[in-house]
Formats: C-alpha cells, sequence, structure tokens
C-alpha cells in the first residue's frame, strides 16, 4: 500500500447533475434559482470548495457554472454527450470547450475542463455496441485482449487537441480505473473509482499505477447507494430501480399509468450505511494522498423518496439529498428535498478537513 499519511484533500467536492442524458434526462427540471441555492448549500453546508457540473446540454452547464464560480467554488466542467459517435462527441466538445473558456476568462484559475467520462462505455466505436449495456458486455468477455487501448487513447487525443485549441486552462478526463491512458495529454489524472466488496481488499492498491503519474490525482466520481447491502450486492454500478418503469413513465400521458419501482428483492433502506461507507472511502482517500474527491452525487431528481418501500427510488440513489415527490424541504426552505444522513457525515469530514 502507498499511503501518505497527513495530506488533506485539497479539493474537496461533490458532483452536480445539471442534465445527464442517457435515454432520459436525469434532470428533467432546471430552474437556475434553485441551481444557485444548492450550489451554495454545497459550499456553505456541505464545505466543499469544488463541484463537478456534469450534463449535456451547454446551456445548462454554463448556468450552473457561473453560479458556482460567484459563490468562489472551482467548476470541474463536464460536458458529456453520451452515447454518440466519435465523430458528433468531438464537434459537441468543440462548442463546450468554447464555453469553458468563456467562464475561464471570467475565473481564471477556477475552471477545470473534462473532456470525456468513461468513453470506453458511453461512447461508441471504441469497444462494439451501440448500447451501454452491449459495450459492457464485451468489455466482460473481452477485457484481457487490450483491443479496446489503442482505438482508447487514439480519442482521447483527439479529445484532447480538440478541447487545448479553443480552452487554456487545465484539462483532466474522467477514467475508468482499468482504461491504459496517456496521462501525458492531460494537467490531472482523473479516475472514477467505486469501492465494492469486490475492490475493497484492494481499492488504493488500484490507484498506485496513477499515483506514479506525479500529477495531481483526483477521484471524479464515487459514491454509495441508500440501501443495506449495496456495496456486496453486485448492483452499485446500475442500482436496483427498475429501468423500464422509469422510462415508460416519462412517456406523455400513459406514463401516468406507470409508477415507477424498485427491482424485486429485499432492498432495505439504510442511511447510515451509505454515510460511513462514504465516509470511509474519503478517509482511505486522504491517506493515499489523492489532491481530491468527489462524491456522487449531490441530488438525483428522479429518484423520489416514498414511505412504501417498493416505490422508494432514493433507496437506489447515490444522492446525498432525498428528492420529494410534492412539496420542499423544512431544513433548507424552498429546495425540493432533504438532506440525508450521507449529507450530514460528509459536511462534517469536509468542516475537519478546511
Amino acid at each position: 500500500m502507498m499511503y501518505s499519511g497527513g495530506m488533506t484533500l485539497e479539493r474537496r467536492g461533490v458532483s452536480y447533475d445539471a442534465g445527464r442524458v442517457l435515454g432520459i434526462n436525469w434532470r428533467p427540471s432546471f430552474d437556475p434559482q434553485i441551481v444557485h441555492g444548492e450550489l451554495k448549500i454545497i459550499r456553505d453546508e456541505l464545505h466543499c470548495n469544488a463541484a463537478r457540473i456534469c450534463g449535456r446540454d451547454l446551456d445548462r452547464l454554463s448556468i450552473a457554472s457561473r453560479a458556482a464560480l460567484d459563490l468562489g467554488l472551482e467548476v470541474w466542467l463536464s460536458p458529456e454527450l453520451w452515447n454518440k459517435s466519435q465523430q458528433k462527441t468531438l464537434g459537441y466538445l468543440e462548442r463546450a470547450a468554447e464555453a469553458a473558456e468563456t467562464l475561464r476568462k471570467a475565473a481564471p484559475d477556477q475552471v477545470v475542463l473534462c473532456v470525456a467520462s468513461e468513453a470506453t462505455l458511453f461512447t461508441r466505436g471504441i469497444v462494439p455496441g451501440r448500447t451501454v449495456t452491449q459495450r459492457l458486455a464485451y468489455m466482460f468477455r473481452e477485457f484481457q485482449t487490450g483491443k479496446h487501448v489503442e482505438p482508447l487513447r487514439d480519442f482521447l487525443q483527439e479529445a484532447a487537441a480538440t478541447a487545448r485549441a479553443r480552452f487554456h486552462g487545465p484539462l483532466t478526463y474522467a477514467s475508468l480505473i482499468f482504461e491504459d491512458v496517456d496521462w501525458l495529454l492531460f494537467d490531472i489524472v482523473g479516475v472514477d473509482h467505486y469501492r465494492d466488496a469486490r475492490v475493497k481488499d484492494r481499492y488504493v492498491e488500484m490507484l498506485e499505477p496513477l499515483l506514479a503519474h506525479e500529477k495531481p490525482v483526483v477521484v471524479t466520481e464515487f459514491g454509495m447507494r441508500t440501501y443495506g447491502d449495496a456495496d456486496t450486492s453486485g448492483a452499485l454500478g446500475f442500482g436496483v430501480t427498475d429501468p423500464r418503469s422509469l422510462v415508460l413513465h416519462q412517456l406523455p400521458i400513459l406514463g401516468r399509468l406507470v409508477r415507477p419501482h424498485l427491482k424485486k428483492g429485499n432492498h432495505n433502506r439504510d442511511e447510515r450505511h451509505q454515510a460511513s461507507e462514504i465516509v470511509e472511502t474519503l478517509t482511505i482517500l486522504d491517506a493515499a494522498g489523492v489532491n481530491g474527491a468527489f462524491v456522487c452525487t449531490f441530488v438525483e431528481q428522479l429518484s423520489v423518496f416514498s414511505d412504501q418501500p417498493h416505490y422508494d427510488l432514493d433507496t437506489s440513489s447515490l444522492s446525498l439529498v432525498k428528492t420529494l415527490n410534492h412539496g420542499t424541504g423544512t431544513t433548507y426552505p424552498g429546495m425540493p428535498w432533504e438532506p440525508k444522513a450521507s449529507f450530514r457525515a460528509v459536511a462534517e469530514f469536509y468542516a475537519s478537513r478546511t
């Protein structure tokens, strides 16, 4: 184990979804006033000094990023055009890099651009398959062949060149832990690294090759779902919400007849388990000497809380707050959610590192 104990996370962050889109928009409602209020809470109550702003729509990303920058947060702008061809993705990145440069000029030294997220899975053409599920299945079968390495490197080389031609701040990439990335292309090493039972005994060991690059290493995404055995169930990556019910619910008119629900099984809601797992991971990352970490995620609008366990989509969520079905909460008046135990635990941890 390559621990460098005693170091404090320089970047204490949370992921903020401004509207990730994979089949459906994960944030249907985007109210700039609520966005500003949430980011202020992230700064003042969660004690973050950085926010990873994720999503597809560039106007939304710019609005949320400006609000975060006005509050003094460092912005990790993460534009994500998922499940499209490399050509379309690079064209999108051109526009995103121009938007990022506008933000950087207004707030120098406060903007980091993430050129892509987990491209092997979320960008078409690196491995075979038109859907994420098909590409994931291919990776399980063919990972040892290394056939994905050269296509990924070619794509990231183009992505980095595209971004640098338009954005003059630091670049990173949110990699999968197993991706073989040429980190010479980037200023900061980024990795999405979840800690479930299959990797707990080697979680830091898996980071050691990245720490050896002598560049800042930031865990761009990690977290835990809100049920008792989320770290051992094998479903940490995709959750236990029934996806078909969620998609059908989004349909106009007919969607009213379908109530989203969890998959069959015993998924016991456990906020304390989520909180303890997240803080334990933060403690490990802090001791390992990483430069920063972004807890995934602040809010999931589609994961609505319910007192009825089968319909409590928040049980499946990674979020630090639970979305209410109607009205607003009481802890932070005007916000359509209530903080969970994980919110309070992360706030306490980050406050102790300021």
